[in-house]
């Protein structure tokens, strides 16, 4: 993995990014890559806020992974800060390289680094293979979420 560099997702990596958000079954039902603007828009608004961090993983100048880190103040749990990992898609040349474990192993340390005491994701219930892939990471299945359409 030396060959691998993780940094901060610039405006030219949407078109990579957006190709892997539906780059399946579920982001096909739910991602546009044809229409850029609306993740162009998102993008901006993401840059202006120092608690987002939406990174890319590149290899050989190619993108072949991304993920949102956001770090989340709080005053539950004695005031922790928490972050919450969104939006984690390998490219599928890359799927079972270990990428995937590199990419949340860098999205932990950046997190204790950020001062969380605390790091959460959710996956979509159909996602039973990515399931498996967090808890051998040692994520625990801790929590229900629900979700409401706006």
């Amino acid at each position: 993995m030396s060959d691998l560099e993780i940094r901060p997702a610039r405006q030219d990596d949407l078109p990579a990014i957006v190709a892997m958000l539906a780059d399946d079954p579920l982001g096909a039902q739910r991602e546009s890559p044809d229409d850029l603007a609306p993740y162009e828009a998102a993008f901006a608004r993401l840059a202006q806020d120092p608690h987002q961090h939406v990174v890319v993983a590149e290899r050989a100048g190619k993108v072949v992974g991304t993920l949102q880190l956001t770090i989340v103040p709080g005053l539950s749990r004695r005031g922790t800060t928490r972050s919450i990992i969104e939006g984690v898609r390998i490219h599928a040349d890359e799927r079972g390289s270990g990428l995937g474990t590199r990419f949340i192993e860098w999205a932990v340390e950046e997190s204790r680094a950020q001062g969380c005491a605390l790091v959460q994701l959710t996956s979509d219930v159909a996602r039973t293979d990515a399931h498996r892939f967090y808890e051998r990471l040692g994520f625990e299945a801790s929590h229900v979420g629900f979700k409401l359409s706006l």
